[in-house]
């Protein structure tokens, strides 16, 4: 899916998590149905599922797709909103008309206005933690391995020129994960083309910046003067770097959500809100990557399709409230009639189809009054035949 550092700065560039993109939860699902039964599906054969992260976080959606639905969602998802697409074939056996859901989820503190915790009303004080905890997990480790790149690779200036002083330990190249350095990025060649330190010292070595790197540094000249040197910081771009690490590559394994953020980890660890930025990217490769699979999974065929996959937000809870005021960012749709005509919908132009459907839900179900028959159905004997 990544080809080259351009391509990632454009894929999360293009999903545009803005008030126009935003739906409340409450005004997501009822158009989204409201879209899936202009298709021409009939109300009550819609088989809605969902991805979704395990969070109690995100029932309340479940609740809102149930009571629009009138169904529960059957569940697609796994940690982290990975799709469980090895489920392909028992989803599709429950119905005729499927409605996938697909959303990575993240926490949003509307006092600090920062993304990436959630208010944990179940713990005592109320803690704030990671949301989504499986993400930050995942991303801790590299964000680690770049807070060390930080602070090793030390700027000074060597013969009237900006050099770079940085840690033997980041210059290894036969070590099997941590951060490792574009080179051509950072350092000038010699005569000969090589990366040639021009000093070394007990634990580093130092070199010559590239033409490049002198020139976007050349305001920090004043701060190098007399011997002086500084930490790279927030100098050390996410194309000056990249990640390795030794990694299960099988699809659903166990460092499957990984492997959909190594390539990109550097824009997430430089990132103002890495979760978020992470969410974003995975949202981004598990719908390709599904996308694939629904189109050509057997088990599809001949069945009407709607598959949208966003980004989930979860507002804190406030004083009082017991859920959280979720919200939604559409990122891309796949569409497919029973004829087999399909489309793909960008996040522009299902953001404005979406706006277009009414936030009314005529079929919607009353959840209280459903439970409630349910409890006062007349009880059914459970028979268990005799075994000799």
């Amino acid at each position: 899916m990544f080809t080259s550092s351009a391509n990632v700065e454009e894929l999360i560039r293009n999903f545009r998590v803005v008030a126009a993109t935003t739906f409340r939860y409450s005004s997501f699902v009822p158009r989204l149905y409201n879209y899936v039964k202009s298709m021409g599906c009939e109300p009550g054969s819609i088989l809605p599922s969902r991805a979704f992260c395990s969070d109690e976080n995100q029932g309340y959606p479940i609740i809102l797709i149930t009571k629009h639905f009138g169904t529960f969602p059957f569940n697609l998802g796994r940690g982290g909103a990975v799709v469980a697409t090895d489920r392909h074939g028992p989803y599709t056996e429950h119905g005729e008309t499927l409605a996938i859901i697909q959303a990575s989820h993240v926490g949003y503190d509307p006092h600090s206005n920062s993304f990436g915790t959630y208010n944990r009303i179940h713990t005592s004080h109320n803690r704030h933690t990671a949301c989504c905890g499986k993400l930050t997990a995942v991303i801790d480790w590299y964000r680690e391995q770049y807070r060390i790149a930080r602070s090793d690779v030390l700027l000074e200036r060597c013969n009237d020129q900006l050099c770079l002083r940085i840690d033997n330990g980041l210059l290894r190249g036969k070590r099997q994960d941590g951060l490792f350095f574009n080179m051509r990025r950072l350092v000038a060649r010699d005569a000969d083309g090589n990366f040639t330190p021009t000093n070394t010292h007990s634990t580093s070595k130092s070199f010559v910046a590239s033409s490049s790197l002198q020139h976007e540094l050349k305001h920090l000249e004043p701060e190098l003067q007399d011997g002086r040197r500084i930490p790279i910081g927030e100098h050390l771009k996410p194309d000056m770097f990249y990640f390795r690490r030794n990694l299960d590559e099988t699809v659903l394994g166990r460092d499957h959500m990984e492997m959909n953020l190594i390539y990109p980890m550097p824009w997430i660890v430089t990132s103002p809100w890495p979760a978020l930025t992470a969410a974003q990217i995975n949202t981004q490769v598990e719908f390709d990557r599904t996308l694939r699979t629904v189109a050509h999974a057997p088990s599809f065929r001949e069945k009407c399709l709607f598959y949208i996959s966003g980004l989930n937000i979860d507002v804190s809870p406030q004083m009082g409230e017991i859920f959280p005021t979720t919200k939604f960012v559409p990122w891309a749709a796949f569409l497919r009639d029973r004829k087999g005509n399909q489309q793909i919908l960008e996040q522009a132009e299902l953001v404005d189809q979406l706006r277009h459907q009414s936030r009314q839900n005529p079929d919607e179900i009353e959840l209280d009054a459903a439970i409630r028959n349910m409890a006062e159905a007349k009880s059914v004997k459970i028979s268990v035949p005799d075994v000799e």
